[in-house]
């Protein structure tokens, strides 16, 4: 299939699967391509099992046109999302839409073989005599798209230039496995939970660390070198020298992090604190300690974000992750951005909590596997 021809298949499948259009004459009209080269495309859809007919629409005065969706049976996607302590493992239909989520123990730091292996156990139980259509997998580190490894991760040993997308691959019998940072999943994902709405956005993921992804008109923006968005190490005002795991000190990590947090808390006496989650408790039952530590916390993130909003001016700025979750440390990040920009730049910008919560990351996991599936050939391409 020449690339063209490719590309217009996988448009038309991402249109049905998200229900922008649900007939040939639709898909015509949006991709403004003649009715004989979208019927070709289809067919050959038809063909492979990935798609079906609906019965008939309503007609317009003409033939009732013959309505099309995602075929129910046309096979899975399978997604993990990949965190220090546990993998959130997902079943996708076609639309990408989640059919069941799993989540299991694991520890990034016994290495990339041992990890992948129960990564590799959880998805299996979930094909249940499903077709396996695409795999993607998102990780807490940086990622070379390109060759689906790890690049330069600082919290992950062992795994540097460690190739997750061949190694999983070769266990679902060599079909390829996306692989991506986990922050730009979850902006694609976000992206998709917002039906378009915006096209420019910044999705932030703050938990036990910080990470972001970039949307420019609807696809993820990496960079020259796939590190786009990374904010966690910019450097902030008045952090002080506490060192970070890039080898720099007075990173965003260090004081805006849920680590960050929990260690700032153990450091004021609280030895029972041992995880994010217990500080957010604290500050949501008004504990003075947490709380100022929380909300301290979305003032330097909104403050590294305050120049990136200034440059970007994107449509909106959403947040995930488990600090999301926080009102005070919302109304922190939502304050000092709106302090810091341009009114010009601010005076459409929402900041706000991603609609996709904790399933952001495997959504666009899904989205970012239908990236890859194997399309048909189709006559006349």
């Amino acid at each position: 299939m020449s690339p063209a021809a490719s590309d217009d298949t996988r448009i038309i499948l991402d249109l049905i699967a998200s229900g922008r259009a649900r007939s040939r004459s639709q898909l015509a009209a949006q991709l403004g391509l003649a009715a004989s080269t979208v019927g070709l495309r289809v067919e050959a859809l038809l063909d492979a099992g990935l798609i079906e007919e609906a019965g008939e629409g309503s007609s317009r005065g003409g033939r009732r046109p013959r309505m099309l969706r995602v075929a129910e049976d046309g096979g899975i996607i399978l997604t993990a999302d990949l965190g220090g302590g546990h993998a959130r493992i997902g079943r996708h239909g076609l639309s990408g839409a989640i059919q069941r989520v799993n989540t299991i123990p694991i520890d990034l730091t016994q290495g990339p073989e041992a990890t992948l292996a129960a990564v590799g156990d959880a998805m299996e139980a979930m094909i249940t005599g499903s077709a396996v259509r695409a795999v993607a997998v998102g990780l807490p580190g940086p990622v070379h798209v390109e060759t689906g490894s790890v690049d330069q991760p600082s919290r992950m040993p062992g795994w540097s230039g460690f190739r997750v997308g061949e190694h999983l691959g070769a266990r679902f019998g060599g079909i390829h496995v996306a692989v991506d940072n986990d922050a730009n999943l979850a902006a694609l994902g976000e992206h998709g939970a917002q039906f378009g709405a915006t096209h420019h956005s910044i999705t932030v993921k703050a938990g036990t660390a910080i990470g972001s992804g970039v949307i420019v008109d609807g696809s993820v923006h990496r960079g020259a070198t796939g590190a786009a968005g990374d904010i966690t190490h910019t450097r902030i005002d008045g952090s002080g020298d506490i060192p970070c795991s890039c080898g720099n000190t007075g990173c965003l990590e260090t004081v805006a992090s849920g680590a960050s947090l929990v260690r700032q808390i153990r450091e004021r006496g609280r030895d029972d604190v041992t995880s994010t989650d217990q500080v957010l408790a604290l500050a949501r039952d008004a504990d003075p300690i947490a709380t100022t530590l929380v909300r301290t916390a979305g003032t330097h993130l909104g403050q590294a974000l305050s120049g990136v909003v200034n440059f970007f001016n994107p449509h909106a700025v959403f947040l995930t992750g488990s600090m999301s979750a926080s009102e005070p440390f919302l109304a922190a990040v939502r304050s000092r951005v709106y302090e810091a920009c341009h009114p010009l730049v601010t005076q459409r910008l929402r900041i706000e909590a991603a609609r996709a919560g904790a399933d952001a990351i495997i959504l666009g996991a899904a989205r970012l596997a239908m990236d890859g599936l194997e399309l048909p050939e189709t006559v006349g391409n």
